[in-house]
């Protein structure tokens, strides 16, 4: 299944069981795509993660049915697959603004959010560099944390903050920042910041050694200030690169981030030039 196929595929499937048990994995796993790729993919694509998308749906039916209609309460939590009246009513509120009861009693206002119609525009000849290279096993030291796919993108950058706070950044410039699923389908990945290992040198406490496996990659070339040149290039991957991708595709769950060192840079990170490369592993088709 083509990724532009896969994406509208997927809001098709979400949408028949919106008010099932879904997971991300379950909707990764119906158009044969990994979560690892899928779940990224998709937040790019729609500005949503899959939960967030979900969740959302609900909620707007939750209202539409409760201003339409005499269903309780009650019988609403448990459509919309919620334990309890209580923790419904919390979540329709942080969306709706209003209690159910308030809406119901007072004719609140509620907000909409309608199914996702998905447009991927694929234009012959953009202008979306890339190489593909073959790269030996290389082995890295770095501080490593867990995400969940579903917090990661707002969490990630928090936890280089939390980095170059803390006495890790004595050891390690950040050169790679390196998403590692092997699996490529758990509920977590592990994201490491590093740089290439010296085995010469002891490992500091808190520190760790990871092998990253041989691979073909796609290297693609991001020029400007983070991180606004990043995600660009990242959004461009998956909706005019990956759409028209007619020779390879995804290999392995892992992704790298090469960062040039900001000192060769007169503003660092933040100037219009610095240099940056995204790296995704890839195979023949």
């Amino acid at each position: 299944m083509e990724w532009a196929e896969a994406i509208g595929e997927a809001v098709k499937y979400m949408e028949s069981h919106i008010t099932e048990n879904i997971t991300m994995y379950e909707v990764a796993d119906h158009v044969s795509i990994s979560p690892f790729y899928f779940q990224k993919g998709f937040s790019l694509l729609c500005g949503y993660s899959i939960a967030e998308y979900i969740r959302n749906r609900r909620m707007a039916l939750a209202g539409e049915e409760l201003i339409t209609s005499d269903i309780t309460v009650m019988e609403l939590a448990m459509k919309y697959g919620y334990d309890s009246p209580d923790s419904f009513t919390k979540a329709f509120s942080r969306f709706h603004g209003s209690t159910p009861l308030a809406v119901r009693r007072n004719k609140t206002m509620i907000k909409a959010f309608a199914p996702l119609k998905l447009t991927i525009s694929l234009k012959g000849g953009y202008s979306m560099d890339y190489r593909i290279i073959k790269k030996e096993a290389f082995t890295v030291l770095g501080a490593s944390k867990e995400f969940s796919y579903e917090n990661a993108q707002k969490e990630v950058p928090l936890f280089w903050q939390e980095f170059f706070s803390s006495e890790k950044c004595r050891y390690i410039c950040g050169m790679y920042g390196i998403n590692i699923d092997p699996q490529m389908g758990n509920e977590k990945f592990e994201y490491l910041i590093a740089d290439v290992y010296n085995p010469a040198i002891d490992i500091p406490e808190g520190l760790d050694v990871k092998t990253i496996p041989a691979f073909t990659w796609a290297v693609f070339p991001c020029r400007g200030a983070l991180p606004y040149s990043l995600q660009d290039v990242n959004t461009k991957i998956f909706s005019e690169w990956l759409p028209a991708l007619q020779d390879y595709e995804f290999a392995a769950g892992y992704c790298v981030e090469m960062y040039d060192e900001p000192g060769k840079y007169p503003n660092g990170t933040n100037d219009e030039n610095y240099y940056t490369e995204i790296w995704i592993p890839v195979k023949k088709k």
